[in-house]
């Protein structure tokens, strides 16, 4: 799996689309997304950071899944990084509000050509994980590589996100999929197969999970 390149201006129209599609929304999006935006405590349950890991979420958006793993884990340290100030001007009032600054840091930025030292002057995270997010990202490739990039030696990779629903009803798929576009959201059908070539060419450990139907996968990328 080849991951396209990147530049500075794709990043900025990224930042755009992002902040113009939140100004508002992200005001209600905790209360909303919590109806379908299936197995994201799972996947924080999961990340099991060692004592004083770094853990990094790519695309916390509202910071909602950082205040959770934070207090789930409370020995590690958390990082957020979003292409969207919007969002992340959200993020920073929930994580204060939790009393949690000393413990999660933020940037901005995006999850295509970040820079770790240069947000946060860490070089490797230990665990990093995606929430439905990644099905956001037009060039999620590239995504996916930065952060293995960034994984230190026996870190993991964990992603929650829309499945191929290919076990549910085909209306019930065909709405879904109208009312996602309108949130640029264009899940994967291919992932599996591709996750696992790209796990394969990195040599690192591959794990996927369908749940609900298709309706949300699992995986988990191995490092080492």
């Amino acid at each position: 799996m080849t991951s396209p390149i990147l530049d500075e201006r794709d990043a900025s129209d990224a930042a755009r689309l992002m902040d113009a599609m939140y100004r508002t929304q992200r005001h209600i999006y905790d209360a909303t997304r919590k109806f379908y935006l299936l197995g994201r405590d799972g996947l924080v349950a999961g990340l099991e950071p060692p004592a004083g890991g770094r853990v990094l979420e790519i695309g916390c958006g509202t910071g909602r899944n950082l205040v959770r793993a934070a207090r789930t884990f409370p020995e590690a340290r958390f990082y957020g990084l979003d292409v969207s100030a919007m969002m992340l001007a959200s993020a920073r009032r929930s994580i204060a509000r939790a009393g949690l600054a000393q413990k999660i840091v933020t940037a901005r930025a995006d999850a295509t050509i970040f820079d770790p030292v240069q947000l946060f002057g860490v070089a490797s995270f230990d665990r990093i994980f995606v929430s439905y997010a990644l099905s956001m990202i037009p060039h999620w490739q590239a995504a996916l590589a930065r952060a293995c990039d960034c994984l230190a030696e026996g870190g993991s990779l964990h992603i929650v996100d829309f499945g191929d629903q290919a076990g549910l009803p085909a209306a019930f798929r065909s709405i879904l999929e109208r009312w996602l576009a309108l949130f640029s959201v264009h899940p994967c059908p291919t992932l599996e197969a591709e996750l696992a070539e790209f796990a394969a060419e990195r040599r690192m450990r591959c794990r996927f999970e369908r749940r609900y139907r298709g309706y949300a996968f699992y995986a988990v990328l191995t490092k080492g």
